[in-house]
């Protein structure tokens, strides 16, 4: 549930193995999130949490800005900076050209186009990063689809259909590949085992060890890319 408090609401969560009461801030969704025990008071740990208005206005402070997908705004495209060009007389469904993603049709159209597109052309690289991967392993896959997860770039189910994160699309192309290799590995590998990662490192060519990191210290600042202004805390 969602409690408001004075520096705005937080997210209450009892987990049945929380062992203490815990106050956490999630950068993707810029909220508040404060975990209790099964027996914890509940009216005990909001007040606690009151007195940490100064740290959660902190975490707040330190949050990607929004980054709407309106003319002039840059987007990167498989890692590659380019400015959205809103040209009326142009064609309505959006085209790369050199470092410029051109859109025509009225103009309060775009952020609803250039989304839309880069959903479609993510699913169409990561398909494509998928089957080299799926070759390389000797694997089939029945499907590939993307999404909007918050909290996982890829999942792979033991059927053998794969969903990705349409977010990739706008990180650097081998940070997308290392993430395909890693759910082909799946394939061989419904774990995270030592031969899992020697497989993950053996199909993508060596250890995504960087691409890991990469992820870890800059995925939180993806899920910023389309969010209006208004969207940044609260």
């Amino acid at each position: 549930m969602s409690v408001g408090l004075e520096d705005g609401d937080v997210d209450v969560v009892r987990h049945p193995q929380a062992r203490r009461t815990k106050l956490s801030f999630d950068p993707v969704s810029g909220r508040a999130r404060l975990t209790l025990p099964p027996r914890a008071s509940l009216q005990r740990a909001l007040e606690w949490a009151r007195g940490q208005g100064e740290w959660i206005e902190r975490q707040r402070n330190m949050l990607p800005h929004p980054r709407p997908f309106v003319a002039d705004a840059i987007v990167p495209v498989e890692g590659v900076d380019r400015r959205i060009v809103w040209d009326a007389g142009a064609g309505r469904l959006p085209r790369l050209e050199g470092d410029r993603l051109v859109v025509g049709g009225p103009a309060e159209m775009v952020p609803r186009r250039v989304a839309a597109w880069l959903r479609r052309h993510a699913l169409a690289v990561l398909a494509d990063d998928t089957a080299f991967y799926a070759a390389r392993a000797g694997v089939g896959v029945t499907g590939v689809t993307v999404g909007d997860p918050r909290g996982r770039w890829g999942s792979c189910a033991s059927h053998g259909a794969i969903r990705y994160s349409w977010r990739l699309i706008l990180a650097p192309a081998e940070v997308r590949r290392a993430t395909a290799a890693h759910e082909v590995a799946h394939r061989v590998h419904m774990n995270h085992s030592p031969a899992f990662h020697a497989l993950v490192a053996t199909l993508y060519g060596r250890d995504p060890v960087a691409e890991r990191w990469w992820l870890r210290a800059h995925g939180a600042a993806l899920h910023w890319f389309g969010r209006s202004g208004d969207s940044r805390g609260g």
